[in-house]
């Protein structure tokens, strides 16, 4: 694969010499833009050199995305702050304009409405595409197709989806699906409305290959209560998958025709596992983004002279840091997780609430040692066993179990102790629950893309695409 984009990246070069000032023979036909939420840089250097120790390796295995022939760094604070939140750094990237933390798809104002690069290519011909991991009222898909100056306003979110008449939605469901949230006793179902908007709405994966979905199509989780697709680290066969999203897709929008197309894809759930501190679910939710990567870069290679891919994010979550001190790090025991912190949380209370017979510390120690390899392919430290001793004390004898709150999850004290042992046996530090204002990488590959060698700020993106596509034309 290196050889093969060290080549289209000469072909690229050679492009840009040769149309010179005449500027671009022809518009960009098909614009992928993926977006990691709270993919700092860390989180990526991180899932790579996790990659070398799971081999015994020092370095780096690169990803698919970090081998494109252009990378840099972008500035990411709002209008308001910054440190900006997905809502605002959503909107930048979808519009090309600061707004204030919490704004969907608005000016700082909160009150006079915002244009998306993808309702740009829609007017323009083009077939539109919005695809993430958790659900599609979230804030960085709904600053592509809402308008709304309270990020919360998930029902109102909603409502503006099938007005925007984008060819394809795929995520995890609706949060407000009825609308009891807004206030307004008589809201119309969302489903409603979308079944009015002519949109075929799949339950799963299955339900979509069975269906003949027609032009509108939207594909959600097969339990539509859910927040989100299931983490990368817990998945199980059956599980919905960001990639399997993305190749729906194209499917859809690329069809049998040669109609040009947009296409946003979130990696949502990035964030999600850095404001819950869990370093091995972070980097599984970063190789799922690649992989979901790979199924444009496959469209890529078929379609070189017309298609672009940008990889980038809305912020970093967390302040990842990977090294904690000294000049060691030991990535290689996250290989040893097999479950996030939200799942090991629910499996404790699960054995602890279910039993009349309280379960035994050797017991949970077996538990412990097949999910995060302590004891085993992860030595603990008489305070660090300790540690866990007192959290299972209190959770399974005196069943006074405390719990930590981050922003998308409630978990059990013992889970959060457990996973941040881990993370300090691997060398890797937090600063915090929440965004940081660093730096956050941009990678892509295509026609135009060169010119986005230098350092961006996330307006720029948005706008550098919609002038190499014409979609303002």
């Amino acid at each position: 694969m290196a050889k093969t984009i060290l080549l289209q990246r000469l072909a690229t070069l050679a492009l840009a010499a040769a149309c010179g000032a005449g500027g671009m023979a022809q518009d960009l036909k098909y614009v992928f833009m993926f977006i990691g939420d709270g993919m700092g840089m860390a989180q990526v250097d991180g899932t790579e050199m996790f990659l070398a120790a799971r081999d015994s390796v020092i370095g780096a295995r690169p990803l698919c995305f970090t081998r494109f022939p252009v990378a840099t760094m972008v500035t990411t604070y709002s209008a308001s702050n910054s440190v900006t939140d997905s809502a605002a750094g959503g909107t930048a990237l979808a519009c090309g304009e600061k707004t204030a933390n919490g704004v969907i798809g608005m000016a700082a104002d909160g009150g006079t409405p915002l244009t998306s690069i993808a309702a740009q290519a829609k007017g323009h011909g083009c077939r539109v595409g919005i695809v993430t991991s958790v659900s599609i009222d979230h804030a960085t898909p709904a600053a592509f197709y809402a308008n709304q100056p309270d990020r919360d306003m998930y029902y109102e979110i909603a409502c503006q989806l099938p007005a925007s008449g984008f060819d394809f939605f795929g995520g995890s469901g609706f949060l407000d699906p009825d609308g009891s949230g807004s206030g307004d006793d008589d809201a119309t179902p969302v489903a409603t409305l979308l079944d009015e908007a002519g949109y075929t709405v799949c339950l799963g994966m299955d339900e979509y290959r069975a269906s003949d979905a027609g032009d509108k199509v939207i594909v959600l989780s097969d339990d539509p209560t859910a927040k989100s697709l299931t983490s990368a680290i817990d998945r199980r066969h059956g599980d919905m998958t960001l990639r399997q999203l993305t190749e729906a897709a194209v499917e859809t929008l690329a069809g049998d025709s040669d109609d040009p197309f947009f296409l946003m894809v979130e990696g949502g759930k990035i964030d999600w596992s850095c404001h819950s501190n869990d370093a091995g679910a972070v980097f599984h939710e970063v190789l799922d983004l690649d992989s979901a990567v790979m199924v444009a870069y496959d469209f890529y290679l078929r379609h070189p002279d017309e298609t672009a891919i940008i990889v980038t994010a809305d912020h970093e979550t967390g302040g990842l840091a990977i090294g904690n001190g000294g000049y060691t790090l030991a990535l290689r025991h996250l290989a040893s997780q097999r479950l996030s912190v939200e799942e090991l949380s629910a499996r404790l209370n699960a054995m602890s609430g279910s039993r009349r017979q309280t379960p035994a510390w050797d017991e949970i120690k077996d538990f412990l040692r097949t999910n995060l390899g302590f004891w085993q392919t992860v030595e603990l430290t008489a305070d660090e066993e300790a540690a866990l001793r007192k959290e299972y004390e209190a959770m399974f004898v005196a069943h006074n179990a405390a719990s930590e709150a981050s922003l998308y999850s409630t978990n059990a004290r013992f889970a959060a102790t457990a996973i941040g042992i881990l993370d300090a046996k691997a060398h890797i530090s937090w600063a915090s629950g929440d965004h940081s204002a660093g730096y956050v990488p941009l990678f892509a590959i295509g026609r135009g893309t060169e010119a986005m060698t230098h350092k961006l700020d996330n307006t720029d993106i948005p706008r550098i695409l919609a002038r190499l596509a014409g979609y303002g034309e």
